[in-house]
């Protein structure tokens, strides 16, 4: 399937679309079982038109496991959603436990940047109450297939149907997506700019989006520690904007007609 809107913008990377499937795609590349790494990564190679794959055991990180569907993986993070919530906020190193845990961490091999984080806090939120209301009111689920794959739009098979379609765009593009995600709706809301982290934008927050009767597209890549991993990978330029597929399929069907043809556009993008 070819995208009239990436034609339009000049997307310089493969559109992502995004499934669910209980059949492991021949090729598809994974994370090792067990091994860290950003879901984010994965991501930007299939946008370089290569095809991966993520299960409940190699999603690569606890917030890509919950981000990607595989349920509550908080619960698993060292001290519970606890930990999971100082972490979050301003971290570890002045609970009870925190200490031991993090020195456990440390022994067990995990990374010195993690057990840095663990102790002192992200700091994405100010304190760990509102890091544990941030968790209670996400949409977490449990997919009902083994794989999240991500593949290239365009080595979409006809008899498959993807939850959603990302394009990773600079601000122009950004611009064109989000004029195109309004153009045929009376209202001034239908793209979302959600905080929370760059693979659970892609993945759990449109699969909300998609089950609802007026799906909004959604922004992502605001999640600092996912640009700073794909910053040599992407751009530092680059966010993402993630729509599910059947508000892919009506932006489509009105690219002709629309600004993406008008003098305007083309002196933004030529």
């Amino acid at each position: 399937m070819k995208s009239m809107i990436a034609e339009a913008i000049k997307l310089n990377s493969e559109p992502v679309a995004l499934l669910w499937t209980d059949d492991l795609p021949d090729g598809a590349l994974q994370f090792e079982k067990g091994k860290w790494g950003c879901a984010m990564s994965l991501i930007a190679v299939a946008a370089k038109g290569r095809t991966v794959a993520l299960d409940r055991e190699t999603f690569g990180c606890i917030g890509g496991g919950v981000g990607l569907g595989f349920g509550n993986q908080y619960e698993d993070f060292p001290g519970g959603l606890d930990g999971f919530s100082h972490f979050l906020s301003n971290g570890n190193a002045q609970t009870p436990q925190g200490p031991a845990i993090a020195a456990g961490m440390a022994a067990d091999g995990a990374r010195q940047d993690f057990c840095d984080h663990f102790l002192h806090g992200e700091r994405y939120r100010r304190d760990a109450a509102l890091a544990r209301q941030y968790v209670d009111q996400l949409p977490i689920r449990d997919i009902p297939t083994r794989y999240v794959v991500f593949k290239s739009l365009a080595e979409l098979a006809d008899e498959e149907q993807p939850i959603s379609v990302t394009f990773f765009v600079n601000p122009d593009q950004l611009s064109a997506c989000v004029v195109m995600a309004n153009y045929d709706r009376a209202d001034v809301d239908s793209v979302g700019i959600p905080h929370v982290a760059a693979c659970q934008v892609i993945g759990l927050l449109s699969y909300a989006e998609a089950a609802t009767g007026w799906p909004r597209c959604l922004v992502g890549l605001t999640d600092l520690s996912a640009r700073q991993n794909l910053k040599t990978a992407l751009g530092s330029d680059k966010m993402s904007f993630t729509m599910p597929f059947q508000r892919f399929l009506q932006m489509e069907a009105s690219v002709p007609g629309s600004f993406l043809e008008s003098a305007t556009w083309r002196s933004l993008i030529d």
